[in-house]
């Protein structure tokens, strides 16, 4: 079974950009930090551009000791050197996107309720489920509902697949989520650079709240 960190860490373009923060500067804050996992997802670029920043970051990232997913685009996977993707609702069904990337590649769902999540897992296509937002959160348009802790424990007891949740995590709340059942929390915003505090304190500072 797949084993999850902790703190997974998302790379939104979108997110970056407002933060001006390059993609390369967030990757190498997350590497210095020890962080070995992370997701890159950019909803507006251009495939060849996702494929040439994905190859940046497994530059970063190196294939014999980290985990590096693609959000979304399956048919980029390969070109793009990712390990795996994470898909969502919207994007390519969990059995397609499994059939294509086949067995020896990694594939996360994103769940909102349990409607979503027991058809996720009739599948039997995932390595892991995500369930969210848990809390409320700005760093996606269009949020599904908060599904809150009670959200989590219930996603918690459908499955024994490792879960990830995401939405408005924070260092402080944090540590309830992993008592909901949470293997990993996924986190976008709250590792960006605030209030003077850089992205690599912001990241370190995250990872002592979640021992």
């Amino acid at each position: 079974m797949t084993k999850l960190p902790r703190l997974y860490p998302i790379l939104d373009a979108d997110a970056l950009a407002r933060a001006s923060v390059p993609l390369d500067e967030a990757a190498h804050a997350l590497y210095d930090a020890g962080v070995r996992w992370v997701q890159y997802r950019d909803k507006r670029a251009s495939d060849a551009e996702v494929v040439e920043r994905m190859r940046l970051l497994r530059t970063i990232f190196p294939a014999e000791e980290s985990v590096l997913l693609l959000n979304d685009r399956v048919a980029l996977w390969a070109a793009a050197e990712a390990d795996g993707v994470h898909i969502g609702q919207d994007d390519m069904p969990p059995a397609e996107a499994r059939k294509a990337l086949g067995r020896g590649a990694l594939l996360g769902v994103s769940t909102h309720n349990v409607t979503q999540m027991r058809a996720a897992l009739a599948t039997n296509a995932a390595d892991y489920l995500a369930i969210g937002p848990v809390f409320a959160t700005d760093s996606k348009e269009n949020a599904e509902p908060v599904v809150g802790l009670e959200g989590v424990k219930v996603a918690r007891a459908l499955t024994r697949l490792p879960l990830v949740a995401i939405g408005g995590i924070t260092g402080e709340n944090g540590r309830e989520v992993f008592e909901a059942g949470a293997d990993a929390v996924a986190v976008i915003s709250a590792l960006l650079p605030e209030g003077g505090r850089e992205m690599a304190q912001r990241v370190r500072d995250f990872l002592v709240f979640l021992r």
